[in-house]
């Protein structure tokens, strides 16, 4: 588990293609490894990869066929910049939301504007993951927490403040990039249960209301 608060930005050093799967070698830049042990986590980009080798100023993570094909990680080139945050302790202060690094896929920036000292980027989502997306609610663009500030169909707009610039890769992005894009897990979450909800309906024809005189919900 993660909070989308980038610690540091490092590179890819080597991409090890072994046959559908990915062996990569980050460099970690300023990154503290001095706790990471073999098999902790480090979200690289959003993307919650596995340490399978600690070097002294990098990582060695092995990344599944299908995470390959669900971020940047497809595309991606040796000397890559990459967002970087370990899993979160039990006292880590949660500075953003609550990120799993597991994405859903990419959203594609289709404009960027400067905006005082902010900058402004539009973003569009697929369309399968555009409904969980909502104004003022968090989601996670490689790995950075981020609040969306508003939302057309299936395209949305982030604020990105003069510190979160400085700390991530964010002022790299340029219309037509390709970012990893995680949604918050609540409305994942709430989805499902409303669908369990329509299905009981369907098949006990028990109503929202029937079920709240019984005290099964509020």
């Amino acid at each position: 588990m993660f909070t989308g608060i980038i610690e540091a930005v490092g590179h890819l050093r080597r991409i090890e293609r072994r046959g559908d799967d990915i062996r990569l070698t980050v460099a970690s830049g300023k990154l503290d490894l001095s706790d990471v042990q073999l098999g902790d986590s480090i979200a690289t980009n959003g993307v919650c990869l596995t340490v399978v080798e600690r070097l002294t100023d990098g990582y060695v993570a092995d990344i599944s066929a299908e995470t390959v094909s669900l971020t940047g990680f497809n595309h991606y080139q040796v000397g890559q910049v990459v967002n970087l945050e370990k899993a979160v302790t039990p006292s880590t202060r949660l500075g953003g939301h609550l990120v799993s690094g597991h994405v859903d896929g990419q959203a594609r920036v289709v404009e960027v504007t400067a905006r005082g000292q902010a900058t402004e980027y539009w973003l569009e989502a697929p369309q399968a993951l555009a409904r969980y997306i909502a104004h003022k609610g968090s989601i996670a663009i490689d790995g950075v927490s981020l609040t969306v500030n508003e939302v057309n169909g299936e395209r949305f707009r982030l604020t990105i403040v003069p510190h979160t610039s400085g700390e991530t890769t964010l002022p790299l992005l340029k219309v037509g990039d390709s970012v990893n894009l995680e949604v918050d897990q609540i409305a994942r979450y709430l989805e499902r249960l409303m669908q369990q909800t329509a299905t009981v309906q369907a098949t006990a024809g028990v109503s929202l209301a029937q079920l709240a005189r019984a005290g099964f919900i509020r």
